[in-house]
């Protein structure tokens, strides 16, 4: 039984369950199925012999789920799309994947009225599932392909390490659909029979609504980005009290500051802390471990585990060999969950994806280094500045000033001049404080740092913040901040 199957069958032992909730709207497993069913076959139609890839724009409405699974099942991948988007990115995605169709809420609505019977193809483990198109360094969107094969293996997983309770599960999804982070949620909560909570960006925007939807929500797992959780924590009623049922917090997508591990444990003591890491490149997450005390106490950041069953990770230097024991290098990925590649770029695939030992593998071109046998992520290699002459990675400024006392999270960016970088400025979010003027606050911090790294390290500039600005996935927008210089 496959994943689409699987899902299928939810609605013959419990077609009134409901799989999503969006605002008032909901849509019960029953209902997935007859119109999924139905989009399929109006699809079919419509479109022949045609399998290239159908588009669907929309912002988490449930018709959103009835066109992922009916495009599936129709033979073809569908390319999700949220309507925060730019126009001229969206164009931009959708003349790169040579979309057959772009179904919006409304045409998913009049195509899936239909309750004739459906022509449904038989969905391959090899052939592409979804597109998700990610930023490229050269400000083109990459298309990235996840087959079914990819989405099961990284599915299969999460349900054998979760151990998520059949028909008893409700899934914060915090990230658009055009964000993989979301296919976490989306398809563990499909597979179990659960109910899929989602947050509109109009929720976000509106803290007193937010905060009451998810007293109501009755979230048992909460899938986000560690900066959507701390935004959250600026709340005081944040806590087991407002979320009661929340079982465990499964966290990708960005570094979990062990700052917001502390806080959550003491707010939700029941409930257990994840941290996962992996790029879209390979199906979501590939390593995984459970954020205990013991880890909090022996680490200053955090590691983030050990990779999946089925999947290897290991790290490779410059010269594609293993770096000496304890160095960092860049993070590899191989096994079933890697994707095929980039759609319509074989120059971009053949770059970062190759064969190892009769695997698929991606190279991340991101730093890692193993310590007791986990791994930690030490940010983008790309990140690397020039600045007087050094070299200076702006992950490892980031991850020193989070090892300072009551440091909560720090993004730490070059200041230009005419193209050349003049200096480095550091964005900090405290945990504590205290009266000190920013100015005195800086200096400590500044003190304190140069403890740790040599003096060409240092930042010039700290700005204190609450909250960093997000982007609409949920991430720290980094642009943002950037314009701010």
């Amino acid at each position: 039984m496959n994943l689409i199957e699987r899902i299928d069958r939810r609605a013959r032992v419990a077609p009134q369950a409901i799989a999503h909730i969006s605002g008032d709207k909901s849509l019960t497993y029953g209902e997935l199925r007859t119109r999924s069913d139905a989009l399929a076959a109006n699809l079919t139609e419509r479109l022949g012999n045609d399998r290239a890839p159908i588009a669907v724009l929309g912002h988490r409405e449930p018709e959103m789920l009835v066109a992922f699974l009916g495009v599936v099942k129709s033979g073809r991948p569908y390319v999700p799309l949220d309507t925060a988007l730019p126009q001229q990115r969206i164009d931009n995605i959708l003349a790169t994947a040579s979309v057959a169709l772009l179904l919006t809420t409304s045409d998913i609505q009049e195509l899936s009225a239909s309750r004739s019977p459906a022509a449904i193809s038989c969905v391959e483990h090899a052939a592409a599932f979804y597109i998700i198109f990610t930023s490229g360094s050269t400000g083109e969107p990459k298309g990235v392909v996840v087959t079914l094969g990819c989405l099961e293996h990284f599915i299969g997983c999460m349900l054998a390490e979760q151990n998520f309770a059949e028909l008893g599960e409700t899934f914060l999804n915090q990230a658009p659909f055009s964000f993989d982070l979301s296919v976490m949620d989306l398809y563990c909560s499909l597979a179990t029979g659960g109910t899929l909570f989602s947050i509109s960006r109009d929720l976000v925007a509106a803290p007193k609504l937010l905060y009451r939807a998810l007293a109501n929500s009755g979230v048992t797992t909460w899938v986000s980005t560690p900066s959507f959780a701390q935004m959250c924590m600026v709340e005081r009623t944040f806590d087991d009290k407002m979320l009661p049922d929340v079982r465990r917090f499964l966290f990708c997508g960005e570094t979990l500051p062990v700052e917001t591990v502390v806080r959550l444990q003491k707010r939700f003591p029941r409930a257990r802390v994840w941290n996962t890491y992996g790029p879209t490149e390979a199906t979501v997450a590939t390593t995984s471990i459970q954020i205990d005390a013991a880890i909090v106490e022996k680490y200053s950041s955090l590691p983030v585990g050990k990779s999946m069953p089925g999947t290897r990770v290991f790290l490779m230097d410059e010269n594609g060999q293993p770096p000496p024991m304890g160095e960092r290098g860049e993070i590899v990925i191989t096994g079933p969950n890697v994707s095929p590649g980039y759609f319509g770029r074989p120059d971009l695939t053949t770059g970062a994806f190759f064969d190892h030992r009769g695997e698929r593998a991606y190279r991340t071109g991101d730093w890692g280094r193993w310590r007791d046998d986990l791994l930690f992520f030490e940010g983008r290699m790309d990140e690397q500045i020039k600045l007087n002459g050094y070299r200076i990675e702006l992950g490892d400024v980031e991850t020193n000033l989070r090892r300072l006392p009551h440091v909560r999270d720090a993004i730490v960016l070059p200041a230009r001049k005419n193209g050349d970088v003049q200096s480095l400025v550091a964005f900090v979010v405290m945990s504590v404080r205290d009266e000190s003027s920013d100015f005195s606050s800086a200096n400590t911090l500044r003190k304190q740092l140069g403890e740790r790294l040599p003096a060409y390290m240092l930042p010039r500039k700290f700005v204190f913040l609450n909250n960093f600005p997000m982007t609409a996935n949920g991430k720290t927008d980094r642009s943002r901040l950037s314009e701010s210089l």
